[in-house]
């Protein structure tokens, strides 16, 4: 892997409220095979990488070839097979990650895999219904995931289960809404953001509310892939559409941050002190990860 970029500096995220992002550097690393997300561990200060395996695009094919990296933020690879472990049960193609404390969720076509981060230990569970399983992400003590194809959202209650003794709860929340969910976020006011993926027309950020109304939070964007809500309520999020890192603000409307991607997917954001931070994207098609640094 030929490496091309510079240590990021990483701090403290002040969580005061600004108009605009500057980008104030945007490198890449390059010689990873298709990947599909990238997931932050602070405990660890490292990136967890969803990398296909595969020289052919093929993002649901069963051929347990799939596997998470783990990369350093000046963006070295620290173990090219950090999940699963050797000899447990493959992995297929992985996508959207999310970590909370010493665990890690990650969706893999039609389930869902579930991870102890210091032991590896990992359980995968199937989600009846899921014909792409997409995007997790925690809200309460519920596990939602997005099956864009599918056109549906799924609800897995706990979220907690590698060591429960009984399946947990799986409820389909809504199908066939033409949301096609793909990116996911829980917001700060309890609501669960979705990116819109119908490839059709733009997409709109929609959001989930607590008695399960869906809203309309934004104008139509694109084909929205990662989502992320920023402290001051806007969003960051990858557009298939145009190759791009944006940032939405209902008073701005849209800006784009970065340009030039082929396949923009799901990113994750690493605080940084004074309302800076870097963004890490990962290029699905290019198989790269992009490390965007940006400030007010």
């Amino acid at each position: 892997m030929k490496i091309r970029i510079a240590l990021a500096f990483v701090l403290c995220l002040s969580g005061k409220a600004f108009a605009a992002l500057h980008v104030s550097s945007d490198q890449t690393v390059g010689g990873f095979v298709h990947i599909e997300s990238v997931s932050y561990d602070p405990h660890a200060k490292a990136l967890y990488v969803s990398e296909f395996g595969t020289e052919k695009l093929a993002p649901d094919l069963k051929d347990g070839k799939g596997r998470i990296v783990k990369v350093g933020l000046d963006g070295k690879v620290i173990d090219k097979q950090f999940l699963p472990a050797k000899g447990g049960e493959p992995m297929n193609k992985p996508k959207g990650g999310w970590v909370r404390g010493s665990h890690f969720w990650v969706t893999d076509i039609d389930g869902v895999w579930e991870f102890d981060l210091k032991t590896k230990k990992g359980r995968k569970l199937a989600i009846p219904g899921a014909v792409f399983a997409n995007d997790p992400a925690i809200l309460g003590n519920a596990l939602y995931v997005s099956d864009n194809r599918g056109d549906k959202l799924f609800r897995i209650e706990p979220a907690d289960f590698l060591g429960a003794k009984k399946d947990p709860t799986v409820t389909t929340v809504f199908s066939g809404r033409g949301i096609d969910p793909n990116g996911l976020w829980p917001a700060r006011d309890g609501m669960l953001l979705m990116g819109g993926f119908n490839p059709k027309a733009p997409n709109p950020v929609y959001g989930l509310g607590v008695s399960g109304q869906i809203k309309t939070l934004s104008a139509p964007i694109g084909n929205i892939d990662g989502l992320y809500e920023l402290a001051d309520g806007s969003y960051l999020g990858t557009d298939w559409k145009t190759g791009s890192l944006f940032r939405w603000s209902e008073k701005d409307g849209m800006q784009e941050l970065a340009k030039g991607f082929k396949g923009p997917a799901d990113f994750c954001v690493v605080p940084g002190a004074k309302g800076a931070m870097l963004v890490v994207v990962p290029d699905l098609v290019q198989g790269q990860l992009r490390f965007v640094q940006l400030r007010p």
